[in-house]
């Protein structure tokens, strides 16, 4: 019996009778599963009796047609391999060598190809940061009664909040706007909705000539951030090449904390000009435009545009076609490539094979079911502690801190703030190089043990260690730099690689929705709870948090290194 592998990974077996002599040889016709195939071997004139015994054989550059019973094509070709394992056969082997380069060549891609296609999404999350950072600066200039420019600058506690919140809000509204039709517009075009949004909330908010119209500029803004934070890193990880996806991910992490020293950096220039929180706001806009124009000439997604093809709400061969051309592009790879066309054939068969006993689109509450549901207790639960252990809280007491280590830059709260974003980024930049070699588990156990440690320690030290400020400080390093390493990035990426490709776009959508949701709840209890429990109880309180962190990250999150986000859906959730 001869074996012919299929680049679909079936298996079929024909008798030694199905391969001819000569240099011509006739298309051979056989039946299996009760369909009919058609095999022409472009080189069987190295193939006779002799030379196939009994071996097993894998064909080379062959042509493979499912037929009906009357001859006629079902299915267009698809390239296959033929070796034998003859001995004895230069020929053949000389073509092996030469076909084993071209499968290596499936997970291969030029460098220069992949750099745009994660910039223009990435510039989401850097103008999402920007407005962090420059929101600090820009509160202190609205309030000024020299500096702001305005009538208006005496704002009330609340008027202050709704400005500083006001794109927290948006993203909330964002990501509840993403959950309907993130799915069916695609990642391209919610990306350059969320660059029009930013681009035109950012115009509003510099130009604001009132507080209502500031607040709608803010809101505007908010929606930009919460569709960008969901399109960005499942535009990323379905286009990225399985082996850097991590990286490229993360990457994202630290365009946030790049976006957030650059609004820090403005605020700084900007601080002591009349209208500089205009500026600061108003900087945003040339960055939006470019991720707009830059999107505009970014392919779909090609798993998004096969996915729409299985669900059955576009044409197959016009779709598949797309997602060929999506990926040539994105690989930097020429038409015609053999590892484009296996790799889009693979992607589509593991679609087929997962949705072939399913409805071709899932329900809104599929997301809670079997492997969703699990996916988004991973997902929802790293974004969720990624909040509620206490990050903005400890950087609210950073100033204090470092002036009672004795620093003089510390009085200077613009510079105190760059020297921290300076250090996050420093830490997420360790994060983005090792998480494709040493994995998500290890730095997220890792980092979560830091920020377990560091959160007592800041305890202590305002309980009984408040005569050593060296301690403080180094426990608000620590915090700092683990988080960096571990709920920073690492969450995005493993939420943008976790859910199923069926339901990942509403998953994403939910752990955005709940991410910025528990931003707010304790953006909104911290102030209530520091007055209750004081700053000591109150580290105690995130460190019995972080402490359930690890234990949840310990016991229920995977690791996904390395593994195609196919791998991931059968492998991992099932």
């Amino acid at each position: 019996m001869v074996m012919v592998a299929v680049s679909t990974s079936t298996w079929i077996g024909i008798g030694r009778n199905a391969i001819t002599n000569g240099a011509s040889p006739s298309p051979v016709l056989l039946r299996n599963s009760n369909r009919y195939w058609r095999f022409r071997c472009g080189c069987s004139s190295s193939l006779n009796n002799s030379s196939i015994g009994n071996n097993i054989i894998i064909m080379e550059k062959l042509e493979l047609q499912q037929l009906n019973p009357n001859n006629s094509p079902l299915l267009p070709s698809a390239r296959l391999r033929v070796r034998s394992r003859a001995q004895g056969d230069s020929s053949i082997s000389d073509n092996l060598a030469e076909e084993d380069a071209q499968l290596k060549d499936q997970s291969t891609f030029s460098s220069s190809s992949i750099l745009l296609p994660f910039f223009f999404p990435a510039l989401g999350g850097l103008l999402f940061g920007y407005d962090i950072g420059a929101t600090s600066g820009a509160t202190i200039s609205l309030q000024s009664p020299h500096l702001s420019g305005t009538t208006w600058f005496a704002l009330s506690s609340l008027q202050l909040g709704l400005v500083v919140s006001g794109s927290l809000y948006g993203a909330l509204a964002g990501s509840l706007l993403a959950y309907p039709i993130a799915d069916i517009i695609g990642r391209r075009v919610e990306l350059i909705t969320a660059a029009l949004l930013y681009f035109s909330g950012g115009l509003v908010t510099g130009y604001a000539p009132d507080l209502l119209i500031l607040i709608i500029g803010r809101l505007i803004y908010g929606i930009g951030i919460g569709m960008a934070m969901h399109g960005a890193p499942l535009y990323i990880a379905e286009t990225s090449p399985s082996q850097i996806r991590g990286t490229l991910i993360s990457l994202k992490e630290l365009f946030i904390v790049l976006g957030i020293l650059l609004g820090y950096l403005v605020g700084s220039l900007e601080i002591n000009a009349v209208g500089g929180w205009r500026y600061m706001y108003g900087m945003s806009v040339p960055m939006a435009a470019i991720m707009a124009i830059g999107m505009l000439f970014l392919p779909c997604s090609p798993r998004w545009l096969l996915l729409r093809a299985v669900q059955g709400k576009a044409p197959m061969e016009e779709y598949k076609q797309m997602a060929l051309d999506a990926l040539r592009k994105l690989r930097g790879r020429p038409a015609g490539d053999w590892a484009t066309e296996k790799e889009v054939e693979d992607t589509l068969v593991s679609l087929k094979a997962a949705y072939s006993d399913q409805e071709p689109e899932g329900s809104i509450w599929e997301v809670f079911e079997g492997p969703s549901l699990k996916a988004f207790i991973i997902g929802g639960g790293l974004v969720l502690f990624q909040q509620i252990t206490g990050q903005p809280s400890v950087l609210y007491y950073a100033a204090s801190i470092l002036q009672s280590a004795g620093y003089s830059a510390a009085s200077d709260a613009a510079r105190v703030s760059v020297v921290i974003g300076l250090f996050k980024l420093v830490m997420t930049g360790i994060a983005v190089v090792k998480v494709d070699s040493l994995g998500r588990r290890p730095l997220l156990i890792g980092g979560v043990s830091g920020i377990v440690f560091s959160l007592f320690l800041l305890a202590a030290y305002y309980k009984i260690l408040s005569s050593f400020p060296l301690v403080a400080v180094g426990a608000l390093l620590l915090y700092v730099g683990s988080y960096q390493i571990s709920f920073g990035p690492i969450s995005w990426l493993m939420v943008s690689e976790i859910f199923p490709l069926r339901t990942r776009g509403r998953g994403i959508s939910l752990a955005v929705l709940l991410n910025f949701g528990s931003n707010a709840l304790v953006t909104f209890a911290f102030s209530p709870l520091t007055e209750m429990l004081g700053p000591d109880n109150i580290f105690i309180l995130f460190g019995a948090i972080a402490l359930v962190s690890l234990i949840f990250v310990f016991l229920n999150v995977p690791e996904t290194k390395g593994l195609s986000l196919e791998e991931i859906e059968s492998k991992v959730l099932k």
